[in-house]
């Protein structure tokens, strides 16, 4: 019995040493307050912080200019390699042009043969009609007449 109690106690040692640097390495483990502070403080400089606003898009990605340059995953690319890969992006309408809002890339949905200028007038002005869409401007609310008066050329 004595060498089983020996033995028992020995695992329970051994356990025991071994878990604790086991523990440590554990990302998902507690981190402590000073952890935390210092990954706030390497976000902050490198604008890996949500912006402000509702589109969900990082501080670095809004403003690049303002932080550092990030590491490029997958290795440095050559000048010829990231301009090949920007006109296949400009072709394949991965990629956004002047002007307009997000993050990062966004398809590029082709509408088909599209409307022509009358054509979406007459949409716009039946849904605000019905209720669908809001108007702008000083008669923003008011529905629209049934047969609008021509306008006069100044």
């Amino acid at each position: 019995m004595t060498s089983l109690k020996t033995w028992t106690r020995a695992a329970w040692v051994l356990a025991a040493l071994c878990a604790g640097p086991a523990m440590a390495a554990d990302p998902a483990a507690p981190k402590t307050r000073e952890q935390v502070r210092a990954e706030t403080r390497e976000a902050i400089r490198t604008g890996d912080m949500p912006a402000d606003g509702e589109m969900g898009c990082k501080r670095n990605e809004m403003n690049p200019s303002q932080y550092p340059p990030q590491a490029a995953p997958g290795g440095a690319k050559t000048r010829e390699q990231v301009k090949a890969e920007t006109r296949q992006a400009m072709r394949s309408g991965d990629m956004m042009t002047s002007g307009e809002a997000g993050c990062g890339p966004q398809p590029v949905q082709s509408g088909g043969q599209g409307k022509t200028r009358a054509q979406v007038k007459a949409e716009r002005d039946a849904a605000i009609r019905q209720g669908g869409m809001q108007g702008t401007g000083e008669l923003a609310g008011s529905p629209l007449p049934a047969n609008p008066a021509p306008r006069k050329a100044p």
